[in-house]
């Protein structure tokens, strides 16, 4: 995979990926970009849990089981120091419908421990948590 990506000005720079779909990027007024675009680290984490969740409704799916919805939330903790990496990703899943929490439980591991290729690409600590219905675990899960 390739992508290339043009400088715009400041710190702002925009992409076309292999896909066909654009990414624009910048820094924050504060350190000299002009916040056109997304923060290199919000995408990150976007495309952390973006990845688990294509592969969870993809083995959820091959289970014949469909969420009726399905949302993420994401907290990642980075390092005080340069590169300040990320050193801890809690990805909350939250589903609705119909599904069996043992087989939740499957593809959430199943999406973390083996097939996601961005979580696997990242020396951070990923931890997950879930619900389905509304009904929270008792505690996290870390799948790293």
């Amino acid at each position: 995979m390739k992508i290339k990506l043009d400088w715009n000005n400041k710190m702002a720079f925009s992409s076309i990926t292999p896909s066909g779909h654009e990414i624009k990027m910048d820094a924050g007024e504060e350190i000299g970009g002009s916040n056109s675009g997304s923060r290199p680290t919000e995408l990150l984490l976007n495309a952390v849990a973006g990845c688990t969740g294509i592969d969870i409704i993809s083995i959820l799916a091959k289970m014949r089981l469909e969420p009726t919805k399905f949302h993420m939330e994401v907290d990642g903790q980075r390092a005080d120091d340069h590169p300040k990496k990320f050193t801890d990703i809690h990805i909350h899943y939250s589903l609705e419908g119909d599904l069996p929490e043992e087989k939740v439980v499957r593809a959430i591991q199943l999406s973390v421990e083996k097939y996601c290729t961005v979580a696997h690409s990242l020396s951070a600590s990923i931890r997950v948590s879930y619900s389905i219905n509304g009904m929270e675990t008792k505690g996290l899960r870390e799948l790293s």
